[in-house]
């Protein structure tokens, strides 16, 4: 009988995820104090300019303004309830997020930014980070695999 390890099962899993053209990278690579770090603190759960970076790329016909706004109403909570705010994030995976622009004359006008491309899957970016750390009050979690949907880094 074959056993198998729990750090067997992590890469197995990784190469899976390479096979499905993922990218893969150690969570201590760009971690706050890494080579690579994407992070300001370890308490921080979104790769902010890898996203911002998607939704540029995903909404190439908004401004500046309107991207920077939708970035900022994922990644700020607006309610207490973590059940709310979860909600209010699977509304903005299935119908964007509402932006405020001006138009030539300057009147205000809406539209969506969309954080997934579901037109175009190749058009989405998957990443799959190992051991990634949290830090939240005194408690640190360290997940073996986090994937991370449009988070692609740009340099």
């Amino acid at each position: 009988m074959t056993t198998f390890s729990e750090a067997d099962l992590e890469q197995a899993t990784l190469e899976w995820l390479e096979e499905l053209e993922f990218t893969t990278i150690s969570g201590s690579e760009i971690s706050p104090d890494g080579n690579y770090p994407e992070r300001n603190s370890y308490n921080d759960v979104v790769l902010s300019n890898r996203l911002l970076t998607a939704i540029q790329r995903i909404n190439p016909h908004l401004p500046n303004d309107a991207i920077e706004d939708a970035l900022r109403q994922i990644t700020i909570p607006k309610h207490p309830s973590l059940i709310t705010n979860n909600q209010t994030f699977h509304k903005y995976i299935t119908d964007g997020v509402d932006v405020a622009l001006r138009d030539k004359e300057g009147a205000i006008q809406y539209d969506k930014a969309q954080i997934f491309d579901f037109n175009n899957v190749n058009n989405n970016d998957w990443l799959a980070v190992n051991q990634f750390t949290v830090i939240e009050g005194k408690s640190e979690k360290r997940p073996d695999i986090v994937i991370f949907v449009n988070e692609r880094h740009r340099t």
